[in-house]
């Protein structure tokens, strides 16, 4: 293998170093989950857009079969997670933390497993529109969490693609099993990804605390004796250091590759573009196998007896996934993502969604309750831990007082959100939910904003035909009279006048 490109690394601002909690669920191999009695997939799986039905309830499905149609261009499509009879189509709860329901496709499986045969494409003769059509009909988002329509992500002009097995919040191991035991196929995804994007270089970046999995990947590497190529032509698997949020997009691509992405700026304007290794694989699975997206890897770790990753069927009940781990009586509450960036879940009764890559049982012992706020100190912790270099403090102060104006100036919309600012607060402020709320508040304002500007536009539009109607009229009506008044001269003119004598 030739000289590595990224020997030298670079680093972010900021960032923390939590207990990583990776050992509780990476020491075994992924299990297959049991058929539920039911699964409830959700019309709407996608941060960008959802989809329309296109069945009816007592409709016999195929594994892979498509069950919602993409709406425009940001749509993703839903599919049949297995064979069976679509017995309701109503609202169910959402794995959100707002407990809000939202129409979902429930599915009771027959126990066939019977696949929907789609027509295969072959990926090195394949036109590249038809590839990433494929790959938007098989319903693939970016499984990171940001579940990010990846026919959109691919269909950019790029010269560096970074493939994020980073995974750098804790307890979470999917990524990491993942690599471990199916590195030929995310290697597969990864060069078609990177065809597609026209990328002259791959890198794989994997935290260092996942020794396995670098190992893995370097192996998949040689057998595929893709680094015999040309070096700017190749793949290489960078380990990189674990530190939160390692994994975040602008974070990982300032380590890699130096390239700083200003605010306002998206990675493709730099020539980068960044993909999960669980997004790599589901492209492989769709472009070379032919199989739509019904399924993915789920960490269930924390309060429960049998701790690991699972492939799960979309549309899987958390409730049935905690049972299958073991969860123990002292559970007071459920997780949906790792414990920095995820949430609460409302209801167990939630299902399991393209974006759901970790479920977390918590009781008081694992993760106990933040302590009473205080009053901000002004240390300036959360400010030296922010991976985005802004000033929490500040933010925070605007967002409490409600001074959105001043909060926007110091560039709240930047905030990824990440939790490091609140996980060094020595008074203990949840300083991320005052940042949502602010972001929420602008967001509404903005909206009211602009429904306010339609409304004064199409007022002032009515007005405008009312007033050019009423001139037109009246101009007709004067033409109309001048043309009357015409007439009738005309005809006195033509009269014969009296005979005189």
């Amino acid at each position: 293998m030739s000289a590595s490109r990224f020997a030298h690394l670079f680093h972010f601002h900021g960032g923390i170093k939590p207990a990583s909690h990776k050992t509780e669920s990476n020491g075994v191999p992924i299990r297959a989950v049991p058929l539920p009695e039911r699964l409830v997939v959700p019309l709407i799986q996608s941060s960008r857009g959802g989809a329309r039905t296109i069945v009816t309830v007592g409709d016999k499905v195929l594994k892979g079969q498509c069950i919602g149609e993409a709406e425009g261009k940001a749509g993703t499509a839903i599919h049949a997670p297995t064979s069976g009879t679509v017995k309701e189509i109503g609202r169910y709860p959402m794995a959100h933390p707002s407990g809000l329901e939202s129409l979902a496709i429930v599915i009771e499986p027959d126990g066939e497993e019977r696949w929907f045969e789609y027509e295969r494409l072959d990926p090195e003769h394949a036109s590249r529109e038809d590839l990433i059509l494929r790959i938007q009909a098989s319903g693939i988002v970016g499984m990171g969490g940001a579940t990010f329509p990846s026919h959109i992500k691919v269909d950019n002009a790029i010269d560096t693609l970074i493939l994020n097995g980073a995974e750098c919040e804790p307890w979470i191991t999917c990524d990491d099993r993942l690599m471990r035991e199916r590195a030929a196929d995310v290697l597969t995804g990864a060069t078609l990804l990177g065809r597609l994007s026209g990328a002259k270089r791959i890198v794989v970046a994997i935290e260092d605390n996942k020794p396995e999995a670098i190992a893995a990947m370097r192996a998949a590497v040689r057998a595929e004796e893709l680094s015999d190529k040309d070096e700017s032509e190749g793949i290489e698997v960078v380990p990189v250091p674990a530190r939160y949020p390692q994994g975040g997009e602008k974070q990982l691509i300032k380590v890699v590759t130096g390239i700083e992405v200003a605010a306002g700026k998206l990675a493709t304007d730099y020539g980068v573009q960044c993909f999960n290794v669980g997004t790599a694989h589901a492209v492989c699975r769709a472009l070379v196998h032919g199989e739509a997206m019904v399924s993915r890897i789920v960490t269930v770790t924390g309060n429960v007896e049998r701790p690991g990753n699972y492939e799960v069927l979309l549309g899987t009940r958390v409730a049935d996934l905690l049972a299958l781990a073991g969860v123990k009586p002292d559970t007071d509450r459920t997780l949906m993502g790792g414990p920095m960036m995820g949430f609460t879940l409302p209801s167990a009764e939630a299902p399991i969604t393209k974006g759901s890559n970790c479920v977390i049982a918590a009781s008081p012992t694992l993760f106990p309750h933040r302590p009473p706020e205080q009053p901000c100190i002004r240390c300036g912790s959360c400010a030296r831990a922010c991976p985005v270099e802004l000033q929490p403090f500040e933010l925070y102060w605007h967002s409490r007082a409600k001074n959105f104006d001043k909060a926007g100036e110091y560039h709240i919309f930047d905030c990824i959100e990440c939790g490091c600012c609140a996980f060094v607060c020595p008074a203990h402020i949840p300083l991320v939910d005052y940042f949502r709320f602010a972001k929420s508040e602008m967001r509404a304002k903005n909206e009211e904003r602009k429904a306010a500007e339609q409304a004064r536009a199409r007022f002032e539009f009515r007005s405008f035909r009312l007033e050019r109607e009423k001139a037109e009229k009246a101009a007709r009506l004067a033409a109309k009279a001048a043309e009357t008044r015409a007439a009738m001269a005309a005809a006195q003119s033509s009269e014969p006048k009296a005979d005189p004598s």
